[in-house]
């Protein structure tokens, strides 16, 4: 399968149990990519600490704005 209609189509061909399966494999976390593993060092190393109290300070201060 190369496209993803034939992908829908495939999973509309699923029995109920299939479906199930496949829904609870689609949910499941991805395991962590170099990227992902490499920020999780570099935080516990405390490579964002400083930046992270700038940013509450700014925030505090009211110079950042709502998220939509």
């Amino acid at each position: 399968m190369s496209t993803v209609a034939e992908i829908k189509e495939a999973i509309g061909k699923l029995s109920p149990r299939e479906y199930c399966e496949l829904m609870a494999e689609l949910r499941s976390p991805l395991p962590d990519d170099e990227w992902d593993k490499q920020m999780k060092a570099d935080a516990a190393a405390g490579k964002f600490d400083e930046m992270n109290r700038r940013e509450l300070e700014d925030h505090k201060a009211g110079l950042t704005d709502e998220w939509p």
